[in-house]
């Protein structure tokens, strides 16, 4: 009894929490993966265990019975363990991802619901409880079938298990790569009204499969149920739902990299490129750097969801809204009628009887109130009536949180971008052959995009985008803790993205990365642009990122510590904007610097490096040597402001190269020249913000560099796992890069397409 009602207790505790500060404060489809780990290896254990609980419960009834006869029936902690089995598995998917491409973990649910089934009509003979349990094992049972029918229809579906294939075939097709050849002097929304891209209707392009893809219809404007982000453009939608459908037909030229990697042709990667800079961003002023990154954004979220997703978002539609919360339920509840007159023999109304008279039911002369009281005034003195109340609460919280579950997935399958993108596309063609729906139709589907429209809004639906800041001068804790659950979350902060390093990125595509600039660089660029090159080019020689990114990093917090901006209020215009840019500059430096951080000493596996142990052996030698150089007291005990004073303090440069021959990372000492020499060109430049907008280059120039995944099997890997965790700043960069076709080398520029292989993004 005892050990069935704490392990329970702790479960029930742990869905509770999860359920209420992660579902209620974020509308997601997805469960962070180490929740879903843990959870997962949890209910893993749960039914063996809770199967010999039952067994021992059910034994220790008959034994205390005084006549043991075949017909015994369960007893009320068998019972009560029986239920629990049910309604855990209820909630069990919560950590179950559908899969729209294969079976994964079904066969092992279809056990876990089989067995139950075994002991629920094999052990229980009274009609009222066989009713009850029969109907939880109904709704897990058809929890189950839902989970097999979603992994079905996406296997066979254009839209989703076969889009990848679908969209690399429409893709190579003579008109997708013809269609802006009379049109490249037009931008902005003529761009945009001219693209092809398929948001929506792929299944009546298909004509038949073929040896490497599909043979295709051609697209033309009677094509009825083709949805393109062309019409999407030309219709009255209102901008932002015009941002989501793009995100989607993005999402769907993404997901080749990830399911048939391949490299884009030179004319399909100037295509996108220009739809994104030309015709997105270049909107006569209506498009800012903060819509467009929104909509690379939507784009990783739509990705993210599509594989990892525990709501059956992908599959939204308001045909799929009306069958699977509406008309299922409908099947289910004839279901457990029928069930009630199978239990019944035929007559209901004694079924109905049955639970009046069961002595392990709450009859209807029992007073809950007086019952509640009752145990709670003897909790103090008897454990009997404890741990009553225990398993009492337990079993209200599991049917509270399975009732909370139901609302939520509504909610967030009501609320997703997929059930917009299928609204806006449902609402396109109403308006485009009227005669087909009539106007009513198409009064409906107008109301209909404005009341979840306002519900979006109430619910602080925007993807707001941010990131996590980690300084290596606050690292306190010793290396080989950093991947467990609590550390991370006590030493990284997370930070909304300022708009000025949005622009600055766009800045930088715009001017550097046209078919006339080289390839990209590690910051090498930034410091000949500003005219330091050779005074700092020192800083990124070298064969590890890693190695560059923490030099610049610790030179960064040292110029913040030493030289940081301050808001002050002027009169003069001149010098007000000067001081805001600086503000400015120094906020991108700052936090893009602790961003490459994080991702060095969390994430080393997306860095450009070839070896992912260098990246690491990099950190961990970073890390002893500033523990080295700090001392015991202050690695332990000091703020980040004291140890900078300490780090300025020893050995200069040329003394510490001499005595250690130049040996060695010597990263933060590498670090301390540098940021020596940022102070010194802070101080002596006439412009304050000199110094700073040198940074600020720099670490935008690094994180694009970092940003592509490359051919590099690793990093594409890396990428693919942030996913799992909804994606991340630089999951939404490496989406811009793999569309404006952006490359580390000029190899990799000139294969890109002709090698599938080892081509970057593009």
């Amino acid at each position: 009894m005892v050990s069935a009602s704490v392990i329970m207790f702790a479960l029930t505790g742990l869905f509770f929490n999860l359920n209420l500060f992660s579902g209620v404060s974020d509308v997601s489809a997805i469960v962070h993966p180490k929740v879903h780990l843990f959870l997962s290896s949890a209910l893993s254990l749960f039914l063996p265990v809770m199967s010999y609980l039952f067994s021992e419960a059910k034994n220790a009834g008959f034994s205390s019975s005084p006549t043991p006869t075949p017909v015994t029936d369960l007893s009320l902690r068998a019972g009560l363990i029986l239920a629990w089995m049910l309604l855990v598995e209820l909630l069990r998917k919560k950590v179950d991802v559908i899969h729209m491409r294969s079976y994964s973990g079904t066969v092992q649910r279809a056990a876990r619901v089989i067995w139950p089934a075994n002991l629920v009509f094999f052990n229980i003979r009274a009609i009222s409880r066989k009713l009850v349990f029969s109907v939880l094992w109904i709704i897990c049972a058809t929890k189950l079938a839902q989970r097999i029918a979603f992994t079905e229809v996406g296997k066979r579906s254009y839209a989703h298990g076969k889009n990848a294939r679908f969209i690399s075939s429409y893709m190579l097709a003579h008109q997708m790569l013809e269609q802006h050849r009379d049109v490249e002097q037009l931008g902005g929304d003529e761009l945009l009204k001219r693209c092809k891209y398929i948001v929506m209707g792929e299944e009546e392009l298909v004509e038949e499969p073929t040896a490497d893809g599909y043979k295709l219809k051609e697209v033309t404007s009677d094509s009825s149920s083709i949805v393109t982000v062309g019409k999407v453009w030309a219709s009255d939608t209102n901008e932002q739902l015009k941002r989501i459908c793009l995100s989607f037909a993005l999402f769907k030229l993404l997901r080749r990299k990830i399911e048939h990697p391949q490299g884009m042709t030179g004319k399909e990667a100037c295509d996108c490129r220009d739809l994104i800079l030309r015709g997105l961003y270049n909107n006569g002023g209506r498009s800012t750097a903060e819509s467009l990154f929104q909509v690379m954004s939507d784009e990783v979220t739509f990705l993210s969801e599509y594989y990892h997703s525990v709501v059956p978002v992908v599959l939204a539609s308001p045909f799929f809204l009306f069958v699977n919360y509406f008309l299922l339920h409908i099947v289910v509840i004839m279901l457990c009628f029928m069930t009630i007159v199978i239990c019944g023999n035929g007559d209901v109304s004694s079924a109905f009887h049955s639970f009046s008279t069961d002595r392990f039911l709450l009859s209807s002369d029992v007073n809950v109130g007086d019952l509640v009281i009752c145990l709670v005034s003897r909790a103090a003195f008897s454990t009997a009536a404890f741990f009553s109340i225990v398993d009492l609460s337990t079993t209200l919280l599991l049917f509270l949180i399975f009732v909370y579950e139901e609302i939520w997935e509504f909610l967030v399958f009501l609320l997703s971008n997929w059930f917009m993108v299928s609204l806006i596309c449902n609402h396109i063609l109403v308006v485009a052959k009227p005669q087909r729906r009539g106007a009513g139709g198409r009064t409906f589907s107008c109301w209909a995009l404005h009341i979840l429209m306002w519900l979006r809004s109430k619910m602080s639906h925007t993807n707001i985008i941010s990131f996590k800041q980690f300084s290596v001068l606050n690292l306190r804790w010793p290396l080989d803790l950093l991947p467990l659950f609590p550390i991370p979350y006590v030493i990284v902060q997370t930070r909304l993205v300022p708009n000025t390093l949005k622009q600055s990125i766009l800045d930088y595509l715009l001017v550097e990365h046209d078919d006339r600039a080289g390839p990209l660089t590690n910051g090498k660029s930034a410091l000949r642009r500003n005219g330091l090159s050779d005074q700092l080019s020192w800083a990124c020689k070298s064969d590890s990122v890693a190695e560059v990114i923490l030099t610049w990093h610790i030179a960064t917090s040292i110029l913040e510590a030493k030289c940081a901006p301050h808001q002050t209020a002027s009169s003069n215009k001149e010098e007000a904007a000067a001081a805001a840019a600086l503000m400015m500059m120094s906020r991108v430096a700052i936090r893009l610097s602790k961003y490459c951080a994080y991702l060095v000493a969390f994430h080393p596996e997306i860095l450009p490096d070839d070896n992912q142990e260098k990246a690491e052996l990099v950190f961990e030698d970073m890390h002893k040597e500033l523990k080295t150089m700090l001392g015991c007291r202050e690695y332990y005990l000091s703020s980040q402001r004291a140890r900078i004073d300490k780090i300025l303090q020893t050995t200069s440069w040329p003394e510490r190269e001499e005595a250690t021959g130049g040996g060695g990372h010597q990263i933060v000492m590498k670090g301390a020249k540098l940021g020596r020499s940022l102070m010194a060109e802070a101080s002596s430049n006439s412009d304050p913000r000199a110094a700073w907008k040198v940074v600020a280059d720099v670490w935008t120039e690094l994180v694009i560099y970092v940003a592509p995944s490359g051919g590099h099997r690793d990093r594409f890997k890396g990428h693919e796992d942030l996913l799992a965790q909804g994606g991340e700043f630089i999951s939404v960069l490496w989406a811009l890069s793999t569309h404006v076709g952006m490359s580390r080398t000029a190899a990799d520029k000139s294969t890109a397409g002709d090698h599938p292989e080892e081509a970057l993004e593009g």
